[in-house]
């Protein structure tokens, strides 16, 4: 008998693997990235990797932005080998979590790089428990999440714009519709009871709200601006998950019915390259098509204020500010 329930347990786990992998979205556009210059945050591992390696392979030059350069730089090797049609790796240090950091990344860009013609928001972290600040007083997630690359985008527009018809791509999460609510006067959550799933969530949520407020901004001058849902995906990220019966169990959950990273990673290359997504902006996706997004995420003067909000966080000066 516990044979036959064992026998019947694992075979819907593995269905149930086989048909989310298989319904599962991916980008069919075989467009060339030649002479297009990429920036993929958070590019040594996980979803950013495979994009990279994806638009590499099409010819891009792509720059890995990431933190561990020594980490990076292994990643870049490999990814050369596969570089075709005149694609290139570039290797530069960001920390999204440091505005320091994000300003010098910024400020490297602009002297070296004629043209970004893609620019991928996609490093992020789920954090610990305990809340934590930054250097610059916000919150750790929140900070790696949504400020670093709220600033970024902010500094490199200028850029994307001369460089028209260009993309911005922010990795979302479905999570960023379990939030009810976010309080724009407390977004480092210092008010209400903390947990670190609250904190990515609502970081999530303004991922879509930023991409929202940014393309109403961009609209007319050849710069589109999405925000996308991965899928459930086994990634690195859920290395950092803490050592608990509840995080043993959602490890166990999503290593077995989950994407890889190659395929987490099809939404986020078919927003860089396929031509029926030319000139959309502002739109949600998941699984390489559009979706909704929570009524929070659509709400544009939450959005607005959430720009206001995010500009003084990260101290942008009127110069930057667009």
């Amino acid at each position: 008998m516990w044979l036959s329930v064992l026998v019947g347990v694992v075979g819907l786990v593995v269905g149930l693997r086989l048909l989310y992998r298989t319904w599962s979205g991916r980008c069919v556009s075989s467009a060339s990235m030649r002479g297009k210059t990429v920036i993929v945050t958070g590019a040594s591992a996980g979803i950013g990797l495979h994009t990279a390696a994806d638009l590499v392979k099409r010819g891009a030059r792509v720059i890995l932005a990431c933190r561990n350069l020594e980490k990076a730089g292994r990643v870049a090797d490999e990814l050369r080998k596969g570089a075709r049609d005149g694609g290139e790796v570039v290797v530069r240090h960001l920390d999204t979590s440091d505005l320091a950091s994000v300003r010098r990344f910024a400020q490297e860009i602009l002297d070296t790089e004629k043209h970004i013609h893609v620019l991928v928001n996609n490093a992020g972290i789920v954090g610990t428990e305990e809340r934590q600040v930054t250097g610059d007083g916000l919150e750790v997630i929140m900070a790696t999440n949504h400020f670093g690359h709220f600033l970024l985008t902010n500094l490199l527009l200028d850029r994307l714009k001369q460089s028209a018809p260009s993309r911005i791509i922010n990795v979302s999460s479905v999570g960023h519709k379990r939030p009810t609510s976010l309080d724009i006067d407390d977004l480092n959550l210092e008010r209400e009871a903390y947990s670190k799933m609250r904190a990515y969530s609502k970081s999530k949520l303004c991922n879509v709200l930023f991409t929202l407020e940014l393309a109403r901004r961009l609209k007319g001058i050849g710069v589109t601006a999405n925000s996308l849902h991965p899928g459930v995906v086994h990634t690195d990220i859920m290395k950092s998950l803490e050592y608990s019966l509840t995080n043993i169990l959602l490890k166990l959950m999503i290593s077995v019915v989950s994407k890889d990273s190659a395929l987490g990673a099809q939404t986020t290359i078919h927003l860089a390259v396929a031509e029926e997504v030319e000139g959309v902006s502002g739109k949600y996706f998941v699984d390489c098509k559009e979706a909704p997004t929570s009524s929070l995420g659509r709400d544009q003067d939450l959005a607005r204020r959430l720009w206001e909000a995010s500009e003084k966080a990260v101290k942008l000066t009127p110069g930057e500010a667009h």
